[in-house]
C-alpha cells in the first residue's frame, strides 16, 4: 500500500515507518523542511505556501496523521497551549483539504488521539463505549482533535482514531523523565501512588496503527496495553529493572510547583481498556510492563 504520515519523523512516526517499510510498504512523509527520497522514503513538502502535496499523494490508500506540537515541550503556559491546540487543528485542516483535493480519495484516515479524554479516575475502568469526557485542557484538545478529524467521513473516508496511552520508548515519551530520578537513586511513589498509568511499548503504537489500516476499525480505539498499572506498582517495577531504590516518595505539590498544569499528566491517570483492539484481534506484543521495560532498556 502506498501510505502518507504526518509527524512520521517524531516519536512514534519513526517507529512507524520503520515498521511500514519492514512490511514493504510505500511510505511518504508530509514535511516542512525535508524533500526527495531517502531510505526508501519519500518527502513530500506540505504546510508552505507553495506546497501542494496533493500532486505527489495521488493514489495514496490511507492517511496517518501525527502532526501537533508534543505535550511534552515545556510547561503548559497559555502560549504553549495555544501551540499544542493550534498545531492540531492547523495540520488536520491541511490533511482534509489534501483528501478532498485527491482525484480518488483514500481508503482510511488513521487519527492521533489521547486517552486523556477521559476524566482521571482511580476506580473507573474506561473502554471506547465509555461516554464520561473530561473538561480539563487535554480532554478538550483531544475531544475538537477527534471531531476535526471525523470530517473526512463526509468524504468517504474510514476513520479511525487511536486514542494513545502513556507510551514507552527509551530515548523519547515520557519514559526517560520518569526513569531519571531513579538513575540519580531518588525515585519513587509519586502523592499516593494509587493513580492508574495506562501504558504501552512504542512498538504496540506502531503495530496497532498499522492494524488499523488493515483492518475495519471504525472511530475512537484506545492504544494501550490490555493491563494498566497504578503509578506505585509501575514505579517498582521500573526501579527493580533500573537495579535502583523505590523508596523518595515525591510530594503532588512539588510536581505541580514544578510542572504547573502539566503535572496532571503524572498525577492524575486513567484506567483504560483497549477493547476494540482486543475484540478486533490485535495481539500485543507487550502485555506485561515488567517484559515491555526489559524490551527497551535490553
Amino acid at each position: 500500500m502506498k501510505i502518507a504520515i504526518t509527524g512520521g519523523t517524531g516519536f512514534v512516526g519513526s517507529v512507524l515507518t520503520d515498521l511500514l517499510l519492514q512490511k514493504g510498504h510505500e511510505v511518504f512523509i508530509l514535511s516542512r523542511s525535508k524533500q526527495g527520497v531517502k531510505r526508501d522514503v519519500t518527502y513530500v513538502k506540505w504546510l508552505t505556501d507553495e506546497a501542494k502535496p496533493e500532486v505527489q499523494l495521488e493514489g495514496i490508500d490511507a492517511f496517518v496523521n501525527l502532526a501537533g506540537e508534543s505535550i511534552n515541550n515545556g510547561r503548559w503556559t497559555e502560549k504553549q497551549k495555544k501551540k499544542i491546540y493550534d498545531s492540531r487543528m492547523e495540520s488536520t485542516d491541511e490533511v482534509l483539504r489534501i483528501m478532498k483535493a485527491l482525484t480518488v480519495k483514500p481508503k482510511v484516515l488513521v487519527n492521533a488521539s489521547a486517552i486523556g479524554i477521559y476524566p482521571a479516575s482511580t476506580s473507573i475502568r474506561y473502554t471506547e463505549k465509555s461516554i464520561e469526557v473530561g473538561t480539563d485542557f487535554l480532554a478538550r484538545t483531544v475531544r475538537d482533535w477527534e471531531l476535526k478529524a471525523q470530517y473526512a467521513e463526509k468524504l468517504h473516508i474510514r476513520v479511525a482514531i487511536g486514542r494513545f496511552g502513556i507510551i514507552l520508548g527509551k530515548s523519547e515519551g515520557a519514559l526517560p523523565l520518569m526513569a531519571l530520578p531513579y538513575k540519580l537513586f531518588v525515585g519513587g511513589p509519586i502523592g499516593a501512588g494509587d493513580n492508574w498509568m495506562s501504558w504501552v511499548h512504542v512498538k504496540d503504537v506502531a503495530a496497532s496503527l498499522l492494524f488499523a489500516i488493515e483492518h475495519p476499525i471504525n472511530g475512537p480505539f484506545n492504544v494501550t496495553a490490555p493491563h494498566a498499572k497504578r503509578m506505585k506498582d509501575f514505579g517498582k517495577i521500573l526501579g527493580t529493572i533500573l537495579k535502583r531504590p523505590h523508596y523518595f516518595p515525591v510530594p503532588s505539590f512539588a510536581l505541580k510547583l514544578a510542572l504547573g498544569e502539566k503535572s496532571k499528566l503524572v498525577i492524575e491517570g486513567q484506567h483504560v481498556i483497549p477493547q476494540v483492539l482486543l475484540n478486533a484481534g490485535y495481539s500485543f506484543h507487550f502485555t506485561n510492563l515488567e517484559s515491555a521495560l526489559r524490551d527497551i532498556y535490553k
